[in-house]
């Protein structure tokens, strides 16, 4: 997945009004194949959309597997969950834990990715959830955030990752797919892989045309620190421009380093920040780090108009990236994570373009004027910060990490019957 995939093209989607039009039509019109990954699903009116074309999908012969995380979507219904099954949606629950005195235990290292694949032709990738809050009309509190549609070789790369990672979550749980699903799983990336490949070598000039991307996940046991890897790349790459929007900041000390370095060296670097977040102790703790960035030329930008839950970037005039990790501890050293690396300088001039907007119109300055505090409390403040840091994502690593489990609301055995698993039970009873 390191590996640069020539040939594909790039759709910025901002917001929820973009996104789940696009999403949603895609998967209704499908004709082979869902897979649908998400932190949260809420039963509102974004969730019944996505329900309503998760069942036409299936409905049309399509197999459809939807994966969400226990933590982040506890509250859904028998009946939603129950229609799906019933048209043949899967529906899967990542690391289901049990309440201890009515409060949930399973409070880290979380499936926080957002995927979707339809029919290996379409990918889409980044950081909006299925709820009503990234909507304009959800109010004050209605999300700023992005997503990218791909198509092309990229696709099956990322098909070949949400295949795997569910096949895996589910051999932890001790639930094994049939041969049928297995056979068909195998059969359409190898008719993918076949593709892409001819592709490759005999319309070589065609697959130039379009753009690059890597497909970067972060994971607790091969990949704890690829996202930041990448992020740390960029930036001491870049020679112009680094602009990154990111909804709850607060990275390791070799990012800030890199970052720091950047500015230092000419590089005008711009972050766009919560000004109004949705927890306010993001913006306490972004705001710890300010000093030390503007210190070094790093320019500082609060998004004011609602909350920012974007996760994006852009370096230069080509490379730009757009997925689920957050700057934060939580995703550089906890969560399952999926971003996407573009280099497209179509799709670099348009993101940065959107990003300049939300700078000129909604977002606030913030000076090293205005970081008001005495000099022996910014000392002791940078004397921990620096200890902490220093070893943070490190010590993401030193914690326990147990494997994670995807359990099936509903699964059949190999007559096709269908059974009522512990799963459905667990579900059920969160749902309540």
């Amino acid at each position: 997945m390191s590996r640069w995939i020539s040939g594909n093209t790039f759709r910025l989607l901002e917001n929820g009004e973009e996104f789940f039009p696009r999403v949603f039509d895609t998967i209704a019109n499908a004709t082979h194949e869902v897979v649908v990954e998400t932190f949260i699903l809420f039963e509102d009116k974004v969730g019944k959309e996505l329900h309503a074309a998760l069942i036409k999908a299936a409905q049309r012969g399509a197999q459809v597997d939807v994966t969400i995380d226990d933590f982040g979507s506890p509250d859904l219904s028998h009946e939603f969950i129950s229609t799906l099954t019933s048209a043949g949606v899967r529906l899967h629950a990542f690391d289901p834990g049990p309440k201890l005195w009515g409060w949930r235990t399973n409070l880290f290292r979380r499936m926080h990715r957002k995927i979707v694949v339809v029919d290996g032709q379409r990918a889409f990738v980044g950081g909006i959830n299925y709820s009503a809050d990234h909507l304009a009309d959800f109010g004050p509190q209605g999300k700023q955030d992005y997503a990218v549609e791909m198509e092309g070789p990229i696709v099956a790369v990322i098909l070949a990752f949400v295949h795997k990672a569910l096949e895996a979550g589910q051999r932890n749980a001790g639930v094994t797919l049939t041969q049928r699903i297995r056979d068909r799983f195998s059969a359409h990336a190898h008719t993918l892989a076949e593709r892409w490949r001819s592709d490759r070598t005999g319309g070589a000039a065609e697959a130039e045309r379009g753009g690059s991307a890597i497909f970067v996940t972060r994971d607790n046991r091969k990949h704890t620190n690829d996202i930041e890897r990448h992020y740390r790349i960029a930036i001491r790459s870049a020679q112009k421009r680094v602009v990154i929007a990111n909804a709850y900041f607060f990275p390791g000390y070799r990012l800030l380093k890199e970052m720091r370095r950047a500015a230092r060296r000419g590089v005008e670097v711009r972050l766009i920040l919560q000004g109004e977040p949705d927890m306010p102790i993001v913006k306490t703790a972004a705001s710890l780090l300010y000093h030390h960035l503007l210190s070094a030329g790093v320019r500082i930008f609060e998004y004011n108009e609602r909350p920012l839950h974007g996760k994006v970037a852009v370096f230069d005039d080509e490379l730009a990236t757009v997925g689920s990790s957050n700057l934060d501890p939580l995703s550089l050293a906890l969560n399952l994570e999926a971003n996407v690396i573009i280099k497209d300088r179509a799709f670099n001039q348009h993101l940065g373009q959107r990003l300049d907007h939300l700078v000129a119109t909604n977002c606030k300055l913030i000076r090293i004027e205005d970081v008001v505090e005495s000099g022996r409390w910014r000392s002791i403040r940078n004397f921990f910060l620096f200890h902490l840091l220093r070893r943070y994502p490190a010590w993401g690593g030193w914690l326990p990490v147990h494997m994670p489990r995807i359990t099936p609301a509903f699964r059949s055995d190999a007559t096709g019957a269908t059974l009522s698993s512990d799963a459905d039970k667990v579900s059920r009873a969160d749902a309540g």
